[in-house]
């Protein structure tokens, strides 16, 4: 008798036990881990290769390859860095602190499951990793046609360590940012304003090409930048979509406000070019897709698709008058306009998140403690803040690397193009 009750008490401990490993699988969720697989293949289509054509139909024809080669070199850097240093500097645990701990350098010391999600911690490195080697690689756009691809490499290496990694652990990483309770949804912060400050820093300290703002300075090729933006359209699926970190209704809802937002940005902007210059372009429609993308990015799965909307609308309107602030009136040569579409309609949405995150209006609804007044003063500080660090050390590095490698190639290098004084290649050959 006595051995029947041992043995069935042992029989239903072991099916407790067996139930419990169901509920949480030691290699996490089959399912959401394939999907943030296929999200880190689609945002790594995004730089390589959507932003590598996006930028490169708009230098002219004698710097198509340097462009190319710095943005793959710079994701290659910095995906290298990420595996080293990065990860555990920006989601190395620590209770809302500046850095991350050193727990995981050289990727030796990772979870089975990430803590809090339902995918195994080497799947969340790979995702995080495309984001790490994307944002970087943004800033190619501002210096183009005359930055020096050594002091490229050992700027941008050091920025991503330095900038991208702290911001990165300050509101995902359970930083400093993150307790205040900033939210940044897929990187309206972490991503577009920490480059796009950042890139008109660099901007400003490089100095403007020769012959601008006179000189007609055109696209050599504005086809392939509609190519670029749309590989960079469908790529921001993942980018959203995958911010969700979980195959469920947040990232269908992420992905619907991220099409939404790109499709009205983009009808608004050549509107615009029609009421102002008379006719529509592909550069225009390609530029106003990236503007509402950047612009919803913060917000995508906390906001409603109707505010969507809005989001595309304002984004549109509010870049494109950057850029003409930024180049007209300004004369800063942020050759790409990297800082007036990624930097402006990044900190736009996240500033803007803060009202359309009312349930009111459709949104996700404030934590508890947390109203529109109270959020919008924590998205305006954390933009702020951000915005600040990154370019107060961005200053720092760039002048730091230029003491050991000019940041500018010669006159007649710059004369010449880059694609044969710097790299001895050239991207076309034209009788």
């Amino acid at each position: 008798m006595f051995r029947k009750l041992a043995a069935g008490l042992w029989l239903a401990a072991a099916s407790d036990a067996a139930l419990a490993q169901d509920l949480v699988p030691a290699a996490g969720d089959s399912g959401d881990t394939a999907w943030i697989l296929v999200c880190s293949a689609l945002v790594l289509l995004m730089c390589l290769p959507g932003l590598g054509l996006f930028y490169g139909g708009l230098v002219r024809a004698k710097n198509f390859l340097s462009v190319l080669i710095q943005v793959a070199a710079v994701a290659g850097l910095a995906s290298v860095l990420w595996v080293i240093v990065g990860y555990t500097l920006a989601f190395g645990e620590t209770t809302g602190g500046v850095l991350g701990n050193g727990r995981a350098w050289m990727l030796i010391s990772l979870g089975p499951v990430r803590s809090g999600l339902t995918i195994p911690e080497s799947t969340f490195v790979l995702f995080q990793m495309t984001f790490a080697a994307i944002t970087p690689a943004l800033m190619v756009g501002a210096w183009v046609d005359r930055a020096r691809f050594g002091w490229v490499m050992a700027f941008t290496a050091i920025w991503g360590l330095l900038v991208y990694a702290p911001v990165a652990h300050w509101i995902w990483g359970g930083g400093w940012l993150a307790h205040l309770g900033a939210l940044d949804f897929a990187g309206g912060i972490v991503v577009h304003t920490t480059a796009g400050v950042s890139a008109l820093i660099v901007a400003l300290l490089l100095g403007r090409r020769q012959g601008f703002p006179t000189a007609s300075l055109l696209p050599h090729a504005p086809g392939m930048t509609m190519l670029g933006a749309m590989l960079l359209w469908v790529g921001w699926f993942g980018f959203n979509g995958g911010s969700a970190l979980t195959a469920t209704d947040d990232a269908a809802s992420a992905i619907i406000a991220t099409h939404t937002a790109a499709a009205v940005a983009a009808l608004m902007w050549v509107l615009i070019e029609k009421i102002k210059f008379g006719k529509p372009t592909t550069v225009g429609f390609a530029t106003g897709a990236i503007a509402g993308l950047a612009t919803i990015t913060p917000a995508a799965g906390f906001v409603s698709p109707g505010a969507a909307i809005l989001f595309g609308a304002l984004g549109a309107i509010v870049c494109f008058w950057a850029i003409t602030l930024v180049k007209n009136r300004l004369r800063i040569d942020d050759s790409l306009d990297v800082f007036a579409v990624h930097g402006v309609g990044g900190m736009l949405g996240s500033v803007l998140l803060a009202l359309f995150l009312s349930v009111d209006l459709g949104g996700t609804g404030y934590a508890e403690g947390m109203g529109m007044a109270r959020m919008l003063a924590v998205q305006v500080a954390a933009v702020g803040a951000v915005a600040l660090f990154s370019a107060i050390v961005t200053a720092l590095i760039a002048l730091a690397v230029s003491l050991f490698i000019p940041m500018r190639v010669s006159a007649e290098e710059e004369v010449e193009g880059l694609d044969q004084t710097s790299h001895g290649e050239r991207g076309w050959m034209f009788d």
